[in-house]
């Protein structure tokens, strides 16, 4: 750098120091000003959302405040394998074989049995609603009797011996006559994402229980080595379609929660590496789940799981929405795909699936999240549209994300 000798001794900049300075400066400045104006962008539509959902928030949070906590415990079943702390569900699409009514079941692709066992499922998905409804209702009215309500349920999961939840999932997606428990089960605890979140969202409130906070965390971080050690989650985590990319989400979660920012970063480089590489086509689709029966509701079901790896996993300091492989696969380019079929379903160009077909789209998490990462208005305008409260049990199961109030931060 040139300087100017003062009478006195002292140095100051030359002009052209100043200017360079400046340049520098500016320069130094502009992924800064990306961050703030991304900020601005997502400002705005929470604002939407806001208004868009204050009502059901309100009548749901409403709903929560009379519901009373049913854990695993409060229902169990003769064909699992764990203690009545273990959560148990069944292959969905596993079937009594014709032909050998007590043998080992058999698989029908996309077709649900509806004798399955399906309790403990249902009961994690109403805390889910239950904890997402109270902590999004403390976000918009700043109301504690949301938080301690919703910290009676965490308590009842998480910290009380008597009806508290195992943190693993060794007995998760069983199949009679064939196993046990498989790591493809982990996909469940994906409706753990909206409690861990929903806890980031209240636990500065005045009236929550350390105790109990303490705890939930405790138990997550549990879940989280489990997670990251057991056989099970080790296949769940190698899977190629929408299995993998659930296993990143909710282990992202669970990583935010508890502060691991090791495992949040492994998080940020599988995305990169693995699951853009190896799922998604350079067109935006996502070849493996077109080969399924269906097609049109597992490729919503990815997208929305892809983005909420990038919702999760960006900061000031990692972007992975404007990340991109080198031959252009990620994220926008896979809503740009699949936003035409959304906005008009007719125009999909697969059959239809076998099963839900008229239960999608739904206001899909992809659709609100991108408009907020990318400034896209017609997005946010057709999540507006779209149903917010679905009712549908198979809908939900695939809905891990109700709330995004309690996401845009």
């Amino acid at each position: 750098m040139a300087y100017n000798q003062l009478p006195a001794g002292g140095y100051q900049p030359s002009k052209m120091t100043k200017k360079t300075a400046s340049v520098c400066l500016f320069i130094l400045l502009l992924p800064l000003a990306g961050w703030v104006n991304g900020r601005t962008d997502r400002a705005a539509v929470r604002k939407a959302v806001i208004q868009t959902l204050r009502p059901q928030v309100l009548k749901q949070a409403a709903w929560a405040m009379q519901q009373t906590p049913v854990t695993v415990t409060a229902q169990t079943s003769p064909r699992s394998a764990g203690s009545r702390h273990d959560f148990f569900s069944e292959g969905d699409y596993w079937w009594p074989d014709s032909l050998n009514p007590q043998g080992p079941y058999v698989q029908r692709d996309g077709m649900t049995n509806p004798d399955n066992f399906v309790a403990h499922r249902q009961a994690m998905i109403r805390f889910s609603r239950v904890v997402g409804a109270l902590a999004s209702a403390y976000k918009l009215t700043g109301n504690e009797a949301y938080v301690r309500q919703a910290f009676r349920h965490l308590n009842a999961w998480f910290v009380d011996s008597t009806t508290r939840m195992n943190p693993s999932l060794q007995y998760a997606q069983a199949i009679k006559g064939r196993a046990t428990g498989r790591g493809i089960g982990i996909i469940d605890t994906i409706h753990f994402m909206e409690v861990a979140q929903g806890i980031r969202a209240m636990e500065q409130a005045n009236s929550v229980d350390k105790r109990v906070l303490a705890g939930a965390k405790a138990w997550f971080a549990d879940y989280l080595n489990w997670l990251l050690t057991h056989s099970y989650s080790q296949d769940e985590k190698e899977a190629k379609n929408n299995h993998g990319t659930c296993w990143v989400m909710q282990v992202a979660a669970f990583a935010r929660l508890t502060g691991n920012e090791t495992v949040l970063e492994a998080c940020r480089e599988r995305y990169k590496t693995v699951l853009l590489s190896n799922q998604m086509a350079t067109d935006g689709s996502f070849p493996l789940e077109l080969r399924r029966t269906k097609p049109y509701g597992y490729s919503i079901f990815n997208l929305d799981a892809m983005v909420m790896i990038c919702q999760i996993l960006s900061d000031k300091d990692h972007d992975l929405w404007t990340y991109q492989t080198p031959d252009g696969r990620g994220i926008e380019k896979g809503i740009l795909y699949l936003y035409p079929y959304v906005m008009d379903k007719h125009k999909w160009p697969l059959k239809p699936d076998v099963m839900y077909w008229n239960d999608w789209p739904i206001a899909q998490p992809f659709l609100v999240f991108g408009a907020a990462a990318f400034n896209k208005p017609n997005w946010l305008a057709t999540w507006k549209k779209l149903d917010h409260d679905p009712q549908v049990e198979e809908v939900l199961r695939n809905l891990p994300i109700r709330n995004p109030l309690i996401w845009l931060e």
